[in-house]
């Protein structure tokens, strides 16, 4: 009989050990990262990731869309874009992190066939630093009409167009390489929201 007890008491046991261990390690604010990497990220921050925060809405420079909530977008209609972008639309999600809700909006693919962000910055430079991000200036060619200034080109598997005027910046990428359509998308982005 008390060989049949032993492994009982052990799982007991290693149970209790682990559950100390767990209630030692500090609460989570966010429910969705566990609470290590929230403490790894408050205490790891580059100097370079400090620097690339932005106080015109709080992301990094180079924050990139994410389908956070599915809806409409609030300047682009999907059916226009579809037919500029040469693709039926399947899906379409915002990313409202953005203080102007960035787009994505998909087709067959699993990977987006368009996204949009807009951001408001602190000033020229900073919207400077979105478009150079977006459309890096040796891989791109000059971009600029009414104004806005910036690059285009085709990066990997998708086209970029990305501009800014004073401190806003418009940066499109588009599954499609050709520039022209990411261009179309920024300029209807640009005059439905009278940027």
């Amino acid at each position: 009989m008390s060989k049949s007890l032993l492994p009982a008491v052990l799982t007991v046991a290693l149970g209790l050990a682990a559950c100390s261990e767990a209630s030692d390690a500090p609460e989570s604010d966010n429910p969705a990262q566990p609470a290590a990497e929230q403490t790894a990220t408050a205490d790891d921050t580059s100097p370079e990731d400090a620097a690339a925060k932005q106080p015109g809405d709080g992301l990094p420079v180079n924050a990139t869309a994410e389908a956070a909530e599915p809806g409409q977008c609030p300047y682009l209609d999907g059916q226009w874009l579809a037919e500029t972008n040469g693709q039926r639309l399947t899906d379409q999600a915002i990313d409202p992190r953005f203080s102007t809700p960035a787009c994505v909006f998909w087709s067959y693919p699993e990977d987006p066939q368009a996204t949009v962000i807009v951001r408001e910055m602190p000033d020229r430079d900073a919207a400077m630093d979105i478009v150079d991000w977006a459309a890096p200036v040796d891989a791109t060619e000059l971009a600029e009409f009414d104004g806005w200034s910036g690059g285009r080109g085709v990066l990997g598997d998708q086209a970029v167009f990305a501009v800014q005027k004073d401190n806003r910046a418009v940066a499109v990428w588009t599954n499609q390489l050709q520039t022209v359509k990411a261009e179309s998308i920024a300029r209807e982005a640009i005059a439905n929201l009278g940027l």
